[in-house]
C-alpha cells in the first residue's frame, strides 16, 4: 500500500501510523525549509500548486492521496485534482468535493447555506461603504474568505464598521453572541458520517480572543446545562451539516451556544483538520487524521470506530515555549488513562492533557508547572 501525502507540516501526525500500518509514504512539499520531510518514505519539493502533486501521483501509481493542509486558500485547488484523480485515475482523494469546497470557503454562501437548511446561525447583514448596519451592537465584522481571526473586527459603534469599511469597502456583519466557542469534528467517507467529541474553546469576548489563547477542554461542559443533551443536539447538526454539505474526509464545524438563549448557533465548517485534533484524540481516542489515512488506504470501517470511541476528558493550555525533548512526532500519541502531550511551533506550544476526569487533568496541568490562573 502506498499514499501520498500533499503537506510537510501535518506529517508528524501520522508518521509513526504509516509505518505500523505498512504503508510506504510518498510526501509532497513546496517549502524546501519545511519541517518533517524526512519522516517520510520518500519527498518531493514541488511548484506550489495541485499539478506536481497530482503528476506525482498518476507516476508513482499511489493508492489513494491525502491532502494534509490546515488552510482553507488551496482547498479548491484540492477539489480540483479530486474531480480528476478520482474520475480519471480511481484514485481516492481524501478531501471534500468542489462544490463543499465552495461553499465552505465562502462565509456568505455557507451562511446562505445555513439558512436554506433551516439551521440556526447569528443574524448578518452584508453592508458596503456608506450604508448603516441594521442590527444592534456589538458585531463581528468579516470578509467572506479568511481563517485563524484575520480580518475580523469587533464592532461596538458604527464609527468602528466605517473604519473597517474604509479597508475592505464591503463586509459581513454578524451579531455577536455572549455565549461559549464550540468546535466538533466530523468525519465523513462513502456518506457515513461520524462527527466526533463537542470541544469547549472558552467564552467569546468583545476583545476577539483567539481560541488558540484561550484554554480549552472536552468534552464540551457548560456550567447549569444539561450538557448530555445538548452534546447530544450539537452531534446531531454537525451530522446533518455534514450530510447536508457532502463533507468527505475530516471537517471542522464551529459553533457558538449562546447563554442567554441556550441556544447553539452554527458560525461555520471549515474542510480540512481542525487545530483541535489533540483535544479530540485525548478525550475521545480517535485521531481524525489517521482516520483520513485508514480512508484514503480504503481500511476505513465507520462501525467500528464507533466501538474504539473513549470516553476520556481532556484539557488543552497555550503555553507559548515550554521546553521539552517530548515535542516531536514520537510523542504525538495518548497511550495511557493519564497522559499529555506537546505540540505546537516555537513560541506558539501548546500541551494537551488527557485525565478519566478534569480534576485529573488540572493536578497534571500543576505537576508540569503550568499556571492556569490566567486562563481560568
Amino acid at each position: 500500500m502506498k499514499l501520498l501525502f500533499i503537506g510537510a507540516r501535518l506529517f508528524e501526525d501520522v508518521a509513526l501510523y504509516t509505518k505500523r500500518m505498512g504503508i510506504t509514504s510518498v510526501l509532497t512539499e513546496s517549502n524546501p525549509r519545511s519541517a518533517n520531510l524526512d519522516l517520510a518514505d520518500s519527498y518531493h519539493l514541488v511548484s506550489r500548486g495541485m499539478e506536481d502533486p497530482k503528476k506525482l501521483a498518476i507516476k508513482e501509481d499511489v493508492d489513494g492521496i491525502v491532502p494534509l493542509i490546515g488552510v482553507d486558500t488551496p482547498l479548491i485547488d484540492v477539489a480540483k485534482l479530486k474531480e480528476e484523480l478520482e474520475k480519471d485515475y480511481g484514485m481516492p482523494v481524501v478531501s471534500s468535493p468542489l462544490n463543499t469546497a465552495s461553499i465552505s470557503g465562502d462565509k456568505i454562501k455557507t451562511k446562505e447555506f445555513f439558512l436554506k437548511n433551516n439551521i440556526k446561525t447569528p443574524e448578518y447583514n452584508l453592508i458596503s461603504t456608506g450604508q448603516e448596519v441594521k442590527l444592534d451592537f456589538p458585531l463581528v465584522l468579516k470578509q467572506a474568505h479568511g481563517e485563524g481571526g484575520y480580518n475580523i473586527k469587533i464592532a461596538l459603534s458604527q464609527k468602528d464598521v466605517d473604519d473597517y469599511l474604509t479597508l475592505f469597502n464591503k463586509t459581513m456583519a454578524e451579531s455577536f453572541i455572549n455565549g461559549v466557542e464550540i468546535s466538533v469534528e466530523i468525519l465523513r467517507w462513502n456518506e457515513h458520517t461520524i462527527p466526533l467529541v463537542p470541544v469547549y474553546k472558552g467564552k467569546t469576548t468583545i476583545e476577539g480572543i483567539h481560541p488558540l489563547n484561550k484554554l480549552k477542554k472536552a468534552p464540551l461542559e457548560i456550567n447549569g446545562e444539561d450538557n448530555k443533551n445538548n452534546n447530544r443536539q450539537i452531534l446531531y447538526i454537525a451530522k446533518k451539516i455534514g450530510d447536508l454539505l457532502g463533507v468527505e474526509g475530516c471537517a471542522d464545524l464551529d459553533l457558538i451556544f449562546d447563554t442567554d438563549k441556550r441556544q447553539n448557533y452554527t458560525l461555520e465548517i471549515n474542510t480540512r483538520p481542525s487545530g483541535t485534533r489533540y483535544l479530540t484524540a485525548a478525550a475521545c481516542g480517535i485521531n481524525p487524521i489517521q482516520e483520513m489515512v485508514d480512508m484514503a488506504a480504503n481500511r476505513w470501517k465507520p462501525s467500528k470506530l464507533q466501538e474504539r470511541m473513549k470516553e476520556y476528558f481532556a484539557l488543552e493550555i497555550p503555553v507559548g515555549e515550554y521546553p521539552s525533548k517530548r515535542n516531536n512526532y514520537k510523542f504525538r500519541t495518548f497511550d495511557t488513562k493519564n497522559c499529555w502531550i506537546i505540540h505546537g511551533p516555537k513560541n506558539h506550544q501548546r500541551i494537551t492533557i488527557r485525565g478519566q476526569n478534569q480534576t485529573d487533568n488540572f493536578k497534571t496541568a500543576e505537576k508540569l508547572n503550568l499556571n492556569l490562573n490566567n486562563l481560568l
